[in-house]
């Protein structure tokens, strides 16, 4: 099964740590936003892994903007 993780805050995609193929935990984090000149970690619900990258360096983001597709584990 598919599941995207989303981005949390508005902002900017300060940078995804995340690469295709990368096996990730749940609550592992894969990218950060920068709003007002915070950074705000985002983090997976789910273990699985990495089957996209939706987002990039100075994206502008909006509340459940895509940012990583995943493929998780046991589905």
């Amino acid at each position: 099964m598919e599941k995207s993780v989303n981005a949390i805050i508005p902002g900017l995609c300060a940078r995804v740590v995340v690469n295709e193929g990368d096996k990730v935990s749940a609550g592992q984090e894969v990218a950060v936003i920068n709003c007002m000149k915070t950074e705000i970690s985002v983090t997976s619900e789910w273990n699985g892994t990495v089957k996209s990258v939706l987002s990039k360096e100075w994206d502008e983001l909006e509340v459940g903007t895509p940012m990583v597709m995943l493929v998780v584990d046991g589905d």
